[in-house]
């Protein structure tokens, strides 16, 4: 168990923490020769229970508070000090709001210099207590006088820190490491300390770390955990670690950092988040507010927006944080917020969502999240906020510092679906399967002619609008069921195709064997087949154009047509020449030479697959662009049909990874096919 101290100063904190474990918190030479506590000072005793209680002294002074904040995060009860002869005092009013504005619920009243006061002073001041409490989480704890100077009930408060201890549960350790640095030191013949409350997970000596939120990487070298050596580190204890690594030093860690499992590292300065507001505030909270927040031992300049009205003083609300600076935290992490002046507290809440956006943050989709978000158990957090959205899982687990291992377990109590790495609800699902069906029917009903709708352009119709990603995987799964078929960047039902007229389909059967054989790579154009065949171009044009839909062919040039396979082939070629290459890059001679069909087919070819993206050049160099090389099935998936210049498709509208748009050739103005 973690015991925080609280109160005004002088009303003899760290004497009473003295008492009770023999250890002199203040550490400071300057604390010593003034007489008070300056930084955060720390005490282990096993009281008598058998377990180590891990003491956090607290400063008491106004200016301090910032100080204060820092150790009260984590903490399992709250040791509020009240001295007997001055009573309530102004920290001692701030100090209880700030405790039930961090949630803190346990907690034990001591009313210290018991001596200098009789019976009738010790219940005037238990009065003030009650009125000081009453409406908080606080409100029923016990008031038990104490004397550190005589010992008057330092043993019953030990007996009632010990039945608090037997009541203490165990948090939960099975998720990623989360370590609240507020010191960092450095030991002779160790090298680099830090100590802090463990948050969540556990940490074992020998574990790969990453200190936030500046992404050091490290190596624990030992760990002490309430002040004994130890193997690792469990969440709820006070642990020192020996940490180890090239960016690692004790100026590079400071209070406020927190050390990470490193699949937790992901920094933000952006946050969505529950704000309550004091009722001692005098001013609204309105758009920009200044301030400063206390999260944990991490203090950062904030300015507050308002997700809706303003706040006004006792009042509550969603907002968004905008930091001054990247600060690593979890969702439900508890904040403070304190004026720019640090001359009083404003109000404080948890975080919701720490990936908060820039714009349409008011919206109700967005409003509807955070208010899902409230919820501190994940399964019911995840049910409520798929309500609104569709949620991406990996960020859901991280930013609750979720292991992997629990994720599963939450996804079925929420009674979700998943898309790829998101989630989505049932309901959410089951309206995307409607959409996708009637989607294309409509689409068919209205292009006979045409053998799908554009991947892209159908992302873009249904609603929720799922990332590309998520959406590619949707549209498999829907293939896999036979609800879909996708057709590289189309999509069409499966009982859809078009069919070529018998004639048509003759034609065809005797242009086929010119796009095959030795002659593969540079096949005979339009005009040529027209000239053999003592046939129209525009029936050559036209039926070529009918087969490219049917995925039979692809138009490389104008005029210049290619069958399929030929094009796949084409791609295994460019892949072999990329391959050898010290760098990836080739150039087109190299391509040329492999298909021996002259430098201008070659250099049309090329062109082809650079606007599908296959390719990406850089002058008279390209190299291989693997996000694309699926549209020509060469990766084990059945060939797109590109190549069509069929614009009403909404083909060649998806954007390109390789950072440029891909686009059909633009129709020939003498085409009237």
């Amino acid at each position: 168990m973690i015991v925080g101290t609280a109160g005004h100063i002088d009303h003899g904190k760290t004497a009473l923490v003295k008492a009770l474990t023999g250890t002199d918190a203040d550490r400071l030479a300057e604390e010593k020769a003034r007489g008070i506590t300056i930084d955060l000072g720390f005490a282990y005793a096993d009281l008598g229970g058998g377990a180590i209680t891990g003491f956090v002294d607290v400063p008491g002074h106004e200016r301090l508070i910032h100080t204060m904040l820092a150790g009260a995060g984590g903490i399992d009860l709250a040791l509020l000090v009240v001295a007997a002869d001055d009573g309530v005092m102004p920290q001692t009013r701030e100090h209880v709001a700030i405790l039930d504005l961090l949630g803190i619920a346990r907690g034990i009243v001591a009313l210290t210099k018991a001596d200098l006061a009789d019976a009738t002073r010790r219940a005037a001041v238990a009065g003030e207590i009650r009125a000081v409490l009453e409406g908080t989480a606080l409100a029923d704890a016990p008031i038990m006088p104490v004397s550190s100077l005589t010992g008057e009930g330092i043993d019953a408060l030990r007996t009632a820190l010990i039945a608090a201890e037997t009541e203490t549960a165990a948090r939960h350790s099975d998720g990623p490491l989360r370590l609240a640095v507020d010191r960092s030191f450095t030991l002779s013949g160790a090298g680099t300390v830090v100590t802090g409350t463990v948050l969540t997970g556990r940490v074992a000596v020998g574990d790969p770390v990453i200190v936030g939120p500046r992404g050091l990487p490290a190596r624990v070298r030992a760990i002490h955990a309430q002040n004994r050596p130890a193997a690792e580190g469990l969440a709820g204890q006070r642990c020192a670690l020996n940490l180890a690594g090239e960016a690692i030093s004790k100026d590079a860690i400071h209070r406020g950092d927190v050390v990470l499992s490193p699949a937790l590292h992901a920094p933000t300065d952006r946050i969505d988040a529950w704000l309550t507001v004091l009722a001692s505030e005098p001013k609204l909270i309105g758009t920009w507010f200044p301030a400063r927040l206390h999260s944990h031992a991490v203090e950062a300049g904030a300015r507050i927006v308002p997700l809706g009205d303003p706040i006004p003083p006792g009042g509550s609300g969603p907002v968004q944080v905008v930091l001054d600076r990247p600060i690593a935290a979890a969702i439900h992490d508890r904040f403070i917020l304190r004026d720019v002046s640090a001359s009083r507290t404003i109000g404080g809440g948890r975080f919701m969502d720490l990936r908060a956006p820039a714009r349409k943050r008011r919206t109700p989709d967005r409003l509807a999240l955070i208010a899902a978000a409230r919820h501190e158990d994940p399964a019911r957090a995840l049910a409520a906020m798929l309500t609104a959205a569709p949620v991406d899982l990996p960020a859901f687990a991280r930013d609750r510092s979720l292991s992997q291992a629990a994720l599963p377990a939450v996804i079925r109590a929420a009674g979700a679906a998943t898309v790829g790495d998101l989630a989505v609800s049932a309901e959410g699902l089951d309206s995307l399967q409607r959409q996708l069906t009637a989607t294309l029917t409509q689409f068919h009903d209205d292009n006979p002619d045409l053998p799908g709708l554009g991947r892209e352009r159908l992302r873009l119709t249904l609603h929720p609008r799922l990332p590309k990603d998520a959406f590619l995987a949707f549209l498999r799964t829907e293939a896999d069921q036979g609800r879909a078929t996708l057709d590289g960047a189309f999509v069409r039902l499966p009982g859809h195709e078009v069919r070529l007229t018998p004639e048509d389909e003759a034609l065809w059967q005797r242009i086929a064997p010119g796009l095959q054989g030795d002659t593969r790579f540079r096949p005979p154009r339009v005009r040529d087949f027209a000239t053999e065949f003592g046939i129209d171009e525009r029936d050559i044009r036209r039926v070529l154009k009918l087969t490219q839909k049917l995925g039979r062919t692809d138009q490389i040039a104008h005029d210049h047509f290619f069958a399929r396979a030929v094009t796949a082939e084409m791609v295994a070629i460019i892949l072999d020449v990329a391959a050898h290459t010290p760098d990836g890059w080739f150039t087109a001679p190299a391509f040329r030479d492999r298909v021996q069909n002259g430098r201008k087919v070659a250099i049309e070819i090329l062109d082809f697959f650079d606007r599908h993206g296959l390719t990406l050049r850089r002058g008279d160099l390209r190299r291989i662009n693997p996000h694309r090389a699926d549209l020509f099935g060469t990766d084990g998936r059945e060939s797109s049909p590109v190549g069509r210049p069929v614009f009403k498709t909404g083909w060649g509208s998806e954007p390109v990874p390789g950072g440029f748009d891909s686009h059909s050739l633009p129709p020939d103005p003498q085409d009237r096919t």
